[in-house]
Protein backbone atom coordinates (compact mmCIF):
# COMPACT_ATOMS: atom_id res chain seq x y z
CA UNK A 1 0.00 0.00 0.00
CA UNK A 2 2.58 2.38 -0.99
CA UNK A 3 0.74 5.06 -2.25
CA UNK A 4 -1.54 5.59 1.07
CA UNK A 5 1.49 6.08 2.94
CA UNK A 6 3.19 9.23 1.07
CA UNK A 7 1.26 12.35 2.06
CA UNK A 8 -1.76 11.14 0.92
CA UNK A 9 0.26 11.88 -2.20
CA UNK A 10 -0.79 9.63 -4.93
CA UNK A 11 -4.31 11.60 -4.65
CA UNK A 12 -5.16 13.26 -7.71
CA UNK A 13 -7.21 16.22 -8.64
CA UNK A 14 -10.60 15.47 -9.36
CA UNK A 15 -11.03 16.70 -13.28
CA UNK A 16 -12.96 20.41 -13.07
CA UNK A 17 -16.10 20.30 -15.78
CA UNK A 18 -18.28 23.26 -16.29
CA UNK A 19 -22.21 23.12 -15.86
CA UNK A 20 -24.82 24.89 -17.10
CA UNK A 21 -28.42 26.36 -15.92
CA UNK A 22 -31.74 26.82 -17.27
CA UNK A 23 -33.52 29.52 -18.61
CA UNK A 24 -34.06 32.74 -17.01
CA UNK A 25 -31.92 31.85 -14.08
CA UNK A 26 -33.24 29.44 -12.76
CA UNK A 27 -31.45 27.40 -9.92
CA UNK A 28 -29.97 24.11 -11.04
CA UNK A 29 -26.75 23.05 -10.79
CA UNK A 30 -26.96 21.35 -7.64
CA UNK A 31 -24.26 19.05 -5.98
CA UNK A 32 -24.46 15.46 -5.02
CA UNK A 33 -21.62 13.88 -3.07
CA UNK A 34 -21.74 10.45 -1.62
CA UNK A 35 -20.01 8.40 1.07
CA UNK A 36 -16.98 9.17 3.59
CA UNK A 37 -18.32 12.42 5.18
CA UNK A 38 -15.52 12.07 8.51
CA UNK A 39 -14.57 16.31 7.92
CA UNK A 40 -18.01 17.03 6.33
CA UNK A 41 -16.71 16.54 2.29
CA UNK A 42 -19.86 15.29 1.04
CA UNK A 43 -22.18 18.24 3.56
CA UNK A 44 -22.93 21.01 0.84
CA UNK A 45 -23.35 24.34 2.32
CA UNK A 46 -27.05 25.90 1.60
CA UNK A 47 -28.34 26.76 -0.81
CA UNK A 48 -27.20 24.08 -2.55
CA UNK A 49 -27.88 25.47 -5.98
CA UNK A 50 -26.32 27.52 -9.21
CA UNK A 51 -23.18 25.35 -8.74
CA UNK A 52 -21.40 25.14 -12.93
CA UNK A 53 -18.19 23.40 -11.53
CA UNK A 54 -17.02 21.19 -8.97
CA UNK A 55 -13.35 19.43 -7.63
CA UNK A 56 -12.80 17.28 -4.53
CA UNK A 57 -9.73 17.28 -2.76
CA UNK A 58 -8.49 14.52 -0.58
CA UNK A 59 -10.85 15.39 2.62
CA UNK A 60 -12.17 18.14 0.81
CA UNK A 61 -14.48 19.40 -1.40
CA UNK A 62 -15.13 22.99 -3.51
CA UNK A 63 -17.88 24.31 -5.97
CA UNK A 64 -18.15 27.46 -8.49
CA UNK A 65 -21.30 29.21 -8.89
CA UNK A 66 -22.45 30.84 -11.54
CA UNK A 67 -21.86 34.69 -9.82
CA UNK A 68 -17.99 33.61 -10.18
CA UNK A 69 -17.36 32.87 -6.97
CA UNK A 70 -15.90 29.39 -4.84
CA UNK A 71 -17.93 27.86 -1.80
CA UNK A 72 -15.41 24.90 -0.06
CA UNK A 73 -16.09 22.46 2.60
CA UNK A 74 -15.06 19.62 4.38
CA UNK A 75 -11.36 19.44 6.15
CA UNK A 76 -10.00 23.00 6.81
CA UNK A 77 -6.77 22.28 8.82
CA UNK A 78 -4.37 23.92 6.69
CA UNK A 79 -6.72 27.01 5.37
CA UNK A 80 -7.79 24.70 1.96
CA UNK A 81 -11.32 25.99 2.49
CA UNK A 82 -10.73 29.64 2.94
CA UNK A 83 -11.00 30.94 0.11
CA UNK A 84 -8.71 34.50 -0.26
CA UNK A 85 -10.67 38.25 -0.93
CA UNK A 86 -12.15 39.20 -3.10
CA UNK A 87 -14.03 36.15 -3.50
CA UNK A 88 -15.47 36.93 -7.08
CA UNK A 89 -14.26 36.57 -11.13
CA UNK A 90 -13.40 32.60 -10.81
CA UNK A 91 -14.14 30.87 -13.74
CA UNK A 92 -12.43 27.32 -13.00
CA UNK A 93 -11.42 25.69 -9.48
CA UNK A 94 -9.21 22.41 -9.00
CA UNK A 95 -8.38 20.82 -5.81
CA UNK A 96 -5.27 19.54 -4.07
CA UNK A 97 -4.69 17.00 -1.10
CA UNK A 98 -4.46 20.13 0.90
CA UNK A 99 -4.54 23.21 -0.86
CA UNK A 100 -6.77 24.78 -3.70
CA UNK A 101 -6.63 26.59 -6.66
CA UNK A 102 -9.15 29.01 -8.73
CA UNK A 103 -8.37 30.47 -11.88
CA UNK A 104 -9.92 33.39 -12.77
CA UNK A 105 -11.14 35.72 -15.56
CA UNK A 106 -7.79 37.84 -16.19
CA UNK A 107 -5.79 34.20 -16.14
CA UNK A 108 -4.36 34.78 -12.98
CA UNK A 109 -4.32 31.30 -10.35
CA UNK A 110 -5.31 32.02 -6.92
CA UNK A 111 -4.12 29.30 -4.96
CA UNK A 112 -4.65 28.57 -0.84
CA UNK A 113 -4.18 26.10 1.88
CA UNK A 114 -1.23 24.12 2.64
CA UNK A 115 2.39 25.55 1.46
CA UNK A 116 4.98 23.48 2.59
CA UNK A 117 6.21 22.94 -0.71
CA UNK A 118 5.42 26.26 -2.58
CA UNK A 119 2.74 24.87 -4.17
CA UNK A 120 0.61 27.95 -3.55
CA UNK A 121 3.53 30.14 -4.80
CA UNK A 122 2.40 30.76 -8.50
CA UNK A 123 5.55 31.56 -10.52
CA UNK A 124 5.52 34.82 -11.97
CA UNK A 125 4.36 36.41 -14.41
CA UNK A 126 1.10 34.88 -13.03
CA UNK A 127 -0.92 35.60 -16.27
CA UNK A 128 -2.25 33.86 -19.46
CA UNK A 129 -3.89 30.79 -17.71
CA UNK A 130 -6.90 29.08 -19.08
CA UNK A 131 -6.78 25.99 -17.10
CA UNK A 132 -5.35 24.61 -13.42
CA UNK A 133 -4.88 21.43 -11.84
CA UNK A 134 -3.70 20.39 -8.39
CA UNK A 135 -1.70 17.34 -6.78
CA UNK A 136 0.02 16.28 -3.39
CA UNK A 137 1.88 18.82 -3.13
CA UNK A 138 2.31 20.76 -6.30
CA UNK A 139 0.83 22.72 -8.83
CA UNK A 140 -0.34 22.84 -12.42
CA UNK A 141 -1.36 25.69 -14.59
CA UNK A 142 -1.91 25.39 -18.84
CA UNK A 143 -1.17 29.09 -20.13
CA UNK A 144 -2.70 30.13 -23.54
CA UNK A 145 0.37 29.92 -25.58
CA UNK A 146 -0.18 25.65 -24.27
CA UNK A 147 2.75 25.33 -22.95
CA UNK A 148 2.84 23.84 -19.00
CA UNK A 149 3.41 25.59 -15.50
CA UNK A 150 4.20 23.27 -12.73
CA UNK A 151 5.50 24.38 -9.68
CA UNK A 152 5.58 22.92 -6.06
CA UNK A 153 6.96 19.31 -4.87
CA UNK A 154 9.15 17.87 -7.28
CA UNK A 155 11.06 14.87 -5.93
CA UNK A 156 10.13 12.45 -8.73
CA UNK A 157 9.78 14.97 -11.77
CA UNK A 158 6.26 15.22 -11.40
CA UNK A 159 7.16 19.48 -12.13
CA UNK A 160 8.88 18.64 -14.80
CA UNK A 161 7.39 18.99 -18.06
CA UNK A 162 8.82 16.95 -20.97
CA UNK A 163 10.31 18.90 -24.23
CA UNK A 164 8.53 19.90 -26.08
CA UNK A 165 6.43 21.83 -24.24
CA UNK A 166 3.89 23.09 -26.41
CA UNK A 167 0.71 22.27 -27.83
CA UNK A 168 -1.01 20.90 -24.75
CA UNK A 169 -4.97 21.80 -24.13
CA UNK A 170 -5.60 20.19 -21.14
CA UNK A 171 -3.27 19.20 -17.89
CA UNK A 172 -4.11 16.87 -15.26
CA UNK A 173 -2.03 15.93 -11.45
CA UNK A 174 -1.50 13.65 -8.99
CA UNK A 175 0.51 13.41 -5.98
CA UNK A 176 3.37 11.96 -7.77
CA UNK A 177 3.30 12.30 -11.34
CA UNK A 178 1.30 14.48 -13.78
CA UNK A 179 -0.70 14.17 -17.53
CA UNK A 180 -0.82 16.71 -20.37
CA UNK A 181 -3.26 15.52 -23.08
CA UNK A 182 -1.56 17.43 -26.24
CA UNK A 183 -3.81 19.14 -29.20
CA UNK A 184 -3.14 15.80 -31.66
CA UNK A 185 -5.28 13.80 -29.23
CA UNK A 186 -2.14 11.93 -27.73
CA UNK A 187 -1.16 12.14 -24.02
CA UNK A 188 2.13 12.86 -22.42
CA UNK A 189 2.99 11.58 -18.78
CA UNK A 190 5.64 12.52 -16.47
CA UNK A 191 6.94 12.16 -12.94
CA UNK A 192 6.69 8.47 -10.57
CA UNK A 193 5.89 5.45 -12.61
CA UNK A 194 5.99 2.60 -9.97
CA UNK A 195 2.88 1.25 -11.34
CA UNK A 196 3.35 1.72 -15.08
CA UNK A 197 0.66 5.05 -14.67
CA UNK A 198 3.11 7.07 -17.01
CA UNK A 199 2.96 3.86 -19.52
CA UNK A 200 -0.27 5.31 -21.93
CA UNK A 201 -1.21 2.30 -24.15
CA UNK A 202 -0.80 2.17 -27.77
CA UNK A 203 -2.36 3.25 -29.71
CA UNK A 204 -1.80 7.03 -27.77
CA UNK A 205 -4.09 9.09 -29.73
CA UNK A 206 -7.68 9.93 -30.00
CA UNK A 207 -7.82 11.17 -26.81
CA UNK A 208 -10.27 13.36 -25.74
CA UNK A 209 -9.83 14.24 -22.03
CA UNK A 210 -7.75 12.60 -19.12
CA UNK A 211 -7.60 12.15 -15.69
CA UNK A 212 -5.29 10.97 -13.30
CA UNK A 213 -6.02 9.21 -9.49
CA UNK A 214 -4.43 8.74 -6.00
CA UNK A 215 -3.46 4.98 -6.51
CA UNK A 216 -1.65 5.67 -9.28
CA UNK A 217 -4.36 4.99 -12.14
CA UNK A 218 -4.40 7.32 -15.51
CA UNK A 219 -7.62 7.57 -17.22
CA UNK A 220 -8.08 8.71 -20.88
CA UNK A 221 -11.58 9.15 -22.90
CA UNK A 222 -11.05 8.71 -26.35
CA UNK A 223 -13.40 10.63 -29.19
CA UNK A 224 -15.97 7.57 -29.45
CA UNK A 225 -16.51 7.65 -25.76
CA UNK A 226 -14.70 4.64 -24.41
CA UNK A 227 -12.60 4.73 -21.33
CA UNK A 228 -8.83 3.76 -21.38
CA UNK A 229 -7.00 2.81 -17.97
CA UNK A 230 -3.42 1.78 -16.90
CA UNK A 231 -1.40 1.86 -14.04
CA UNK A 232 -2.09 0.85 -10.69
CA UNK A 233 -5.26 -1.70 -10.06
CA UNK A 234 -4.93 -3.27 -7.41
CA UNK A 235 -8.61 -2.27 -6.48
CA UNK A 236 -9.96 -2.61 -9.44
CA UNK A 237 -9.85 1.13 -10.91
CA UNK A 238 -8.68 0.24 -14.44
CA UNK A 239 -11.57 -2.37 -14.89
CA UNK A 240 -13.87 -0.13 -16.72
CA UNK A 241 -17.31 -2.03 -16.64
CA UNK A 242 -19.47 -2.50 -19.87
CA UNK A 243 -20.28 -1.77 -21.57
CA UNK A 244 -17.32 0.81 -22.19
CA UNK A 245 -19.04 3.07 -24.49
CA UNK A 246 -20.88 6.67 -24.37
CA UNK A 247 -19.01 8.28 -21.96
CA UNK A 248 -18.30 12.49 -22.27
CA UNK A 249 -16.30 12.76 -19.19
CA UNK A 250 -14.16 10.88 -16.73
CA UNK A 251 -12.65 11.61 -13.20
CA UNK A 252 -10.28 9.75 -10.62
CA UNK A 253 -10.38 9.45 -6.88
CA UNK A 254 -8.53 7.76 -4.38
CA UNK A 255 -8.65 4.60 -5.10
CA UNK A 256 -11.86 4.58 -7.45
CA UNK A 257 -13.02 5.99 -10.87
CA UNK A 258 -15.77 7.36 -12.21
CA UNK A 259 -17.52 8.12 -16.13
CA UNK A 260 -20.08 10.38 -16.89
CA UNK A 261 -21.98 9.09 -20.05
CA UNK A 262 -24.07 10.76 -22.69
CA UNK A 263 -27.49 9.63 -20.92
CA UNK A 264 -26.98 11.80 -17.46
CA UNK A 265 -25.99 8.76 -15.56
CA UNK A 266 -22.31 8.63 -13.63
CA UNK A 267 -20.49 4.80 -13.42
CA UNK A 268 -17.75 4.43 -10.68
CA UNK A 269 -15.78 1.38 -10.35
CA UNK A 270 -12.90 0.15 -8.17
CA UNK A 271 -11.88 0.84 -4.07
CA UNK A 272 -15.82 0.74 -2.88
CA UNK A 273 -14.81 -0.06 1.02
CA UNK A 274 -16.18 3.77 2.07
CA UNK A 275 -19.12 3.76 -0.67
CA UNK A 276 -17.48 5.97 -3.16
CA UNK A 277 -18.65 3.93 -5.97
CA UNK A 278 -22.08 3.94 -5.45
CA UNK A 279 -23.85 6.09 -7.01
CA UNK A 280 -27.00 7.64 -5.16
CA UNK A 281 -30.39 7.03 -6.69
CA UNK A 282 -31.96 8.76 -8.92
CA UNK A 283 -28.57 7.96 -11.00
CA UNK A 284 -30.05 10.52 -13.47
CA UNK A 285 -29.37 14.09 -15.04
CA UNK A 286 -25.35 14.06 -13.87
CA UNK A 287 -23.91 16.61 -16.12
CA UNK A 288 -20.39 17.14 -14.11
CA UNK A 289 -18.49 14.41 -12.19
CA UNK A 290 -15.45 14.60 -9.60
CA UNK A 291 -13.72 12.35 -7.61
CA UNK A 292 -12.10 12.67 -3.92
CA UNK A 293 -9.97 10.75 -1.63
CA UNK A 294 -13.11 8.56 -0.25
CA UNK A 295 -15.79 10.50 -1.67
CA UNK A 296 -17.43 11.17 -5.35
CA UNK A 297 -19.33 14.35 -6.30
CA UNK A 298 -21.84 15.30 -9.33
CA UNK A 299 -23.27 18.19 -10.27
CA UNK A 300 -27.45 17.71 -11.52
CA UNK A 301 -29.38 19.95 -13.77
CA UNK A 302 -32.73 19.60 -15.08
CA UNK A 303 -31.80 21.82 -18.10
CA UNK A 304 -28.88 21.81 -19.94
CA UNK A 305 -30.33 23.77 -23.03
CA UNK A 306 -30.66 27.58 -22.49
CA UNK A 307 -31.77 31.06 -23.93
CA UNK A 308 -29.76 34.08 -22.91
CA UNK A 309 -27.71 36.80 -24.36
CA UNK A 310 -24.27 36.30 -24.19
CA UNK A 311 -22.14 39.21 -22.28
CA UNK A 312 -21.55 41.81 -22.61
CA UNK A 313 -22.77 41.46 -26.30
CA UNK A 314 -26.61 42.52 -26.12
CA UNK A 315 -27.10 42.59 -30.10
CA UNK A 316 -31.25 42.80 -30.11
CA UNK A 317 -33.03 39.64 -31.33
CA UNK A 318 -34.23 38.80 -34.53
CA UNK A 319 -37.75 36.99 -34.83
CA UNK A 320 -36.15 35.56 -38.06
CA UNK A 321 -33.62 33.60 -36.70
CA UNK A 322 -34.24 30.38 -33.85
CA UNK A 323 -32.36 27.87 -32.36
CA UNK A 324 -34.27 24.54 -31.96
CA UNK A 325 -31.74 22.48 -30.00
CA UNK A 326 -28.16 21.58 -29.46
CA UNK A 327 -27.02 18.01 -29.57
CA UNK A 328 -25.64 16.27 -27.17
CA UNK A 329 -25.23 18.85 -24.85
CA UNK A 330 -23.21 18.26 -22.95
CA UNK A 331 -21.12 17.40 -26.05
CA UNK A 332 -17.74 16.47 -27.13
CA UNK A 333 -16.35 17.30 -29.63
CA UNK A 334 -18.44 18.82 -31.44
CA UNK A 335 -21.84 20.15 -31.23
CA UNK A 336 -24.85 20.32 -33.73
CA UNK A 337 -27.13 22.95 -33.85
CA UNK A 338 -30.73 22.33 -35.31
CA UNK A 339 -31.76 25.90 -36.46
CA UNK A 340 -35.07 27.76 -38.11
CA UNK A 341 -34.63 30.90 -41.08
CA UNK A 342 -37.82 32.98 -41.57
CA UNK A 343 -36.67 34.66 -44.35
CA UNK A 344 -33.41 34.16 -46.88
CA UNK A 345 -30.19 35.65 -46.39
CA UNK A 346 -26.87 35.63 -45.25
CA UNK A 347 -26.47 33.46 -41.68
CA UNK A 348 -23.25 33.37 -39.49
CA UNK A 349 -22.87 31.51 -36.07
CA UNK A 350 -21.72 33.32 -33.39
CA UNK A 351 -19.76 31.50 -30.39
CA UNK A 352 -18.90 33.09 -27.14
CA UNK A 353 -17.46 31.77 -24.15
CA UNK A 354 -18.92 32.10 -20.26
CA UNK A 355 -17.58 35.72 -19.90
CA UNK A 356 -18.71 37.28 -22.91
CA UNK A 357 -15.77 37.12 -24.66
CA UNK A 358 -15.98 35.99 -28.42
CA UNK A 359 -14.74 32.53 -29.32
CA UNK A 360 -15.36 32.10 -33.13
CA UNK A 361 -17.62 32.98 -36.17
CA UNK A 362 -18.60 30.19 -38.35
CA UNK A 363 -19.96 31.41 -41.45
CA UNK A 364 -23.22 29.40 -42.35
CA UNK A 365 -23.39 30.94 -46.02
CA UNK A 366 -26.55 31.92 -47.78
CA UNK A 367 -29.95 30.06 -46.04
CA UNK A 368 -33.34 30.05 -47.25
CA UNK A 369 -36.45 29.95 -44.80
CA UNK A 370 -36.94 26.66 -43.11
CA UNK A 371 -35.09 24.57 -40.87
CA UNK A 372 -31.00 23.84 -41.65
CA UNK A 373 -28.35 22.00 -39.65
CA UNK A 374 -25.00 23.21 -38.94
CA UNK A 375 -22.32 21.97 -36.44
CA UNK A 376 -19.24 23.73 -34.01
CA UNK A 377 -16.11 21.62 -34.08
CA UNK A 378 -15.03 23.25 -30.44
CA UNK A 379 -12.83 24.83 -31.90
CA UNK A 380 -11.91 28.53 -31.55
CA UNK A 381 -10.65 31.45 -34.78
CA UNK A 382 -7.20 30.10 -34.92
CA UNK A 383 -8.38 26.30 -35.21
CA UNK A 384 -7.27 25.66 -31.37
CA UNK A 385 -9.54 23.09 -29.33
CA UNK A 386 -11.62 25.35 -26.48
CA UNK A 387 -11.59 24.14 -22.70
CA UNK A 388 -14.34 22.77 -21.25
CA UNK A 389 -16.79 24.78 -20.16
CA UNK A 390 -20.73 27.25 -20.83
CA UNK A 391 -20.58 28.46 -24.12
CA UNK A 392 -22.98 30.74 -25.82
CA UNK A 393 -24.21 29.88 -29.27
CA UNK A 394 -26.22 32.78 -31.36
CA UNK A 395 -27.35 33.42 -34.78
CA UNK A 396 -26.91 36.39 -36.88
CA UNK A 397 -28.47 37.64 -40.30
CA UNK A 398 -28.84 41.27 -41.84
CA UNK A 399 -32.01 41.20 -39.79
CA UNK A 400 -30.36 41.05 -36.62
CA UNK A 401 -29.70 37.93 -33.86
CA UNK A 402 -31.21 34.98 -32.81
CA UNK A 403 -31.92 34.58 -28.97
CA UNK A 404 -28.71 32.32 -27.84
CA UNK A 405 -28.35 28.83 -26.40
CA UNK A 406 -25.80 27.77 -23.58
CA UNK A 407 -24.09 24.88 -24.74
CA UNK A 408 -21.57 22.37 -21.95
CA UNK A 409 -18.48 20.98 -24.08
CA UNK A 410 -17.02 18.23 -21.33
CA UNK A 411 -13.32 17.35 -22.21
Amino acid sequence: MRARSRLFGAFCLAILILAVGTAHGESTGSIVAWEENGFGQCSVPAPNEDFIAVAGGCFHSLGLKSDSTIVAWGWNESGECNVPAPNADFIAVAGGVFHSLGLKSDGTIVAWGNNDYGQCNVPAPNEDFIAVAGGGGYSLGLKSDSTIVAWGWNDLGQCDVPAPNEGFIAVAGCGDYSLGLKSDSSIVAWGDNYAGQCDVPAPNEDFIAVAAGWDATSLGLKSDGTIVAWGDNQFGQCDVPAPNEGFIAVAAGWDHSLGLKSDGTIVAWGGNDLGQCNVPAPNEDFIAVAGGGGHSLGIKSSSITSVEEPRPDHTPRAATLAIHSLAPNPFNPSLEISLESRISGLVTMEIYDMSGRHVRTVPLGELGPGFHRARWDGRDESGANVSSGVYFIRLQNPAGASAAAKALLIR
